[in-house]
């Protein structure tokens, strides 16, 4: 008889998730199943799928070591039914549990899938808290209850007091909440100078047979596996955490958010996979930062940019996908209805910033926020893309791509289509932006020029940009922090506005080589 199947997804890789609470391994059994449609609801890049299933594998054989036994079915086994509703139902059929119990998941569309297994089955499934958080869903909640809007800065600031990070006493360390003066600072002309090397991973047996297996079975799918390094095992995401808080962390917050061609990993910490496979703690790598601070080898605006990033953005979006979600997905505040365009697949673009950015993504299956949010984010906000498209470029290419931390991400700081209940203001810019945080370095690279917003040599995202601000003249002139954006429209006479809004449309019927 088996007392409980403790269902394990691919981003729940934790031998203490609460899903194990009571674990009898005379009577309970791990289940787990590689399965196409994880694959395939997006189309999903190779890097990610690898990624996942070797993390996978080495979980099942560290599960078996601690003496659990495992059911596993793998993508190449017999009869596999290709989604994880179908193989539950197998399993229950093998098996026969009394009951099924997992941790919450990071996706609702599998949360439904396995509740409507365990309905159809008669069979009770609890669902255990996620305590790869320092918030729970619940306290979200409370949190949002009655607020006219949310802020993540307001949020922030609550979870410093109540888990007493980076606090001196009733106040924050160093007198400030945060030190954006001092952080995204841009490099200079001549680029950026002792960059540490990425930690990085070679693949063993267990990743060999994965990366080999994704690249037949998924052969059509984009991205390259030739580089594949991530870390796959808590080991080795440990380290990776070590590596960063004593040789990156230091230089992390002034450089957070500068740009420079052919640099993909910087003073970025490269674990936000590593957390959302759960092969680490959010509290262990919060813990490490500050400790560096607090030991002086890490100086404050540093550690602080980067706790922001995991107490604050990871915890807020998180909270915001599960109390919003599913009618958050149907969101499209500003009526945005264009395709993503192609190149968004492969790269080969003449615009200098997205053709490196969407080549180092496609590459290694990672680009740091900036990249994300300010160059293919910020292009398509300006072009108009539909965001459930945006949404699900994102979630195929990523690494670290799970739906909540994902979604709001895109939905809700990329495209503005949540209408302003994540963040207060739309994200955008002209191309000098992306000029000023590579230090000219991209814009050097491109054929078009970023202070120009018309003619044969201008930046589409300058063009766009311009054309934004005309078609949401309204919606931003009553957002204090697009106003100033908007009145420079008034610079501008009917002639120009025409030339502008004539050359977006051609951009966007792909008239113009870009």
């Amino acid at each position: 008889m088996i007392r409980r199947l403790v269902i394990v997804l691919g981003d729940q890789l934790d031998l203490d998730a609460a899903a194990f609470d009571g674990f009898d391994s005379a009577h309970d059994v791990v289940w787990m199943a590689e399965v196409d449609e994880e694959s395939t609801h997006v189309w999903s890049s190779q890097p990610r799928t690898a990624l996942f299933l070797a993390a996978m594998r080495h979980f099942a054989a560290a599960a078996r070591d601690a003496g659990r036994t495992v059911d596993y079915t793998g993508l190449e086994d017999p009869g596999n039914r290709g989604t994880l509703a179908a193989e539950l139902h197998a399993a229950i059929d093998r098996l026969e549990p009394a009951e099924l119990a997992m941790t919450a998941p990071g996706d609702a569309r599998v949360l439904a899938a396995l509740r409507g297994v365990a309905a159809s089955r008669e069979r009770p499934l609890a669902v255990h808290e996620d305590r790869h958080f320092f918030c729970t869903v619940r306290e979200f909640a409370a949190h949002a209850r009655g607020r006219s809007q949310l802020r993540q800065e307001t949020f922030y600031r609550e979870m410093r007091r109540r888990h007493g990070v980076l606090m001196e006493g009733d106040e924050p360390a160093g007198g400030r909440w945060n030190f954006d003066a001092e952080n995204r600072q841009a490099f200079a002309k001549t680029g950026p100078v002792d960059v540490p090397a990425p930690t990085r991973f070679a693949p063993d047996a267990i990743t060999r047979d994965v990366l080999s297996l994704v690249a037949k079975r998924f052969a059509d799918h984009p991205g390259s596996l030739a580089s594949f390094a991530w870390p796959v095992t808590r080991a080795q995401a440990l380290h990776g955490l070590e590596r960063f808080v004593a040789e990156r962390l230091p230089e992390f917050g002034r450089w957070q958010d500068a740009l420079w061609p052919h640099e993909p990993w910087l003073w970025h910490s490269h674990l936000s996979a590593a957390l959302n496979l759960k092969l680490l703690n959010p509290r262990e790598v919060v813990g490490a930062a500050e400790a560096a601070w607090r030991a002086g080898r890490v100086p404050l605006q540093s550690a602080e940019g980067f706790i922001r990033q995991i107490l604050g953005w990871r915890e807020y979006v998180r909270g915001i996908y599960w109390t919003r979600m599913p009618a958050y997905l149907e969101l499209n505040a500003l009526d945005a209805h264009a395709p993503l365009p192609a190149f968004y697949w492969h790269g080969r673009t003449a615009m200098a910033c997205l053709s490196d950015a969407i080549g180092q993504t496609l590459e290694h299956g990672y680009a740091h926020h900036i990249q994300r949010l300010m160059v293919t984010g910020l292009y398509a906000l300006l072009f108009g893309v539909e965001p459930r498209e945006v949404h699900a470029w994102y979630l195929a290419v990523y690494v670290d791509a799970v739906e909540w931390a994902e979604l709001p991400n895109t939905f809700g700081m990329s495209q503005a289509a949540d209408g302003g209940l994540m963040a207060s203001k739309p994200y955008i810019a002209s191309g000098r932006y992306i000029e000023r945080m590579s230090g000219g370095s991209l814009c050097a690279r491109c054929r078009f020029r970023p202070g120009e917003r018309v003619g044969d040599a201008a930046c589409p995202f300058t063009t766009l940009y311009w054309d934004f601000l005309l078609r949401h003249e309204p919606r931003l002139a009553a957002n204090p922090r697009t106003a100033m954006q908007v009145r420079n429209l008034e610079r501008l006479d009917e002639h120009e506005r025409a030339r502008i809004q004539r050359r977006a449309g051609e951009i966007r019927a792909g008239a113009i080589d870009a």
